[in-house]
């Protein structure tokens, strides 16, 4: 009998990528096997073309320069992405394309980069580095760690719910003590690390939320966590 596939779509990785987000992929794919699923990685870079039957979408992080490059053809395609997260499509962007799945980003030199408004949320670049651990408690989630490295200041606005608040770190600015963004099953996050193997509740949810849109029906193995729940706990008690 064959197994039931997953397929996740793997945004801009040439462009946005260097903080480790690729290991994101990683977990995904180990982790959907142990759950019984056969994972399929589709990626995708200007000029391809989109995929349109994908489970799960997931970005990563970039410097500006990587924003730059791929802004445009992330408008090109920014219509078909809002309306797979409005149909409830799960998805995990981390730090650079969650800025840009919010509604803009202003750079250091004052360049204005368009979003496509898949999150309620603006972002400008901040006067200095945000480096270090991050520790966020999260209402659906429990207890979230990862490693932000970002200058960005980021406000969400109107009905927008972060992701959690900051526990130890800052998150998306350095006042209002919050992490991250929500969109019905989209996730905006500043956690690098990468954040998915520390954290297989997140992990879960993305695929359970993808098996359930997909074939109706999510019926989780028992999988050995100690290894992550301690690499969690270390991380969490480390230094800022």
């Amino acid at each position: 009998m064959s197994k039931p596939t997953i397929k996740i779509l793997h945004l801009y990785a040439n462009d946005m990528n260097i903080y480790g987000d690729h290991g994101n992929i990683l977990a995904l794919k180990y982790r959907l096997a142990q759950h019984g699923f056969l994972p399929q990685v589709f990626g995708y870079n200007p000029g391809d073309t989109l995929p349109s039957d994908v489970d799960i979408v997931i970005g990563g992080g970039g410097q500006d320069s990587g924003q730059n490059k791929i802004q445009k053809d992330l408008q090109k395609v920014g219509p078909k992405l809002k309306e797979m997260a409005e149909d409830g499509t799960p998805m995990l962007m981390v730090c650079g394309m969650y800025q840009l799945l919010g509604k803009s980003f202003k750079t250091h030199s004052g360049e204005i980069i368009p979003g496509i408004g898949v999150f309620n949320a603006q972002t400008q670049a901040g006067p200095e580095r945000l480096i270090g651990n991050i520790v966020v408690d999260s209402k659906k989630f429990g207890l979230l760690v990862g490693y932000e490295n970002h200058s960005g200041q980021t406000f969400l606005s109107g009905s927008t719910k972060p992701l959690g608040a900051v526990r130890i770190g800052a998150g998306n600015n350095f006042s209002e003590g919050q992490e991250g963004s929500t969109f019905k099953n989209a996730i905006g996050t500043y956690m690098h690390g990468p954040v998915l193997p520390k954290n297989p509740a997140l992990t879960d949810f993305l695929i359970s939320t993808a098996a359930k849109k997909r074939y109706g029906k999510f019926r989780p193995s028992k999988i050995d966590d100690s290894l992550a729940n301690q690499a969690k706990k270390i991380a969490a008690s480390r230094p800022r």
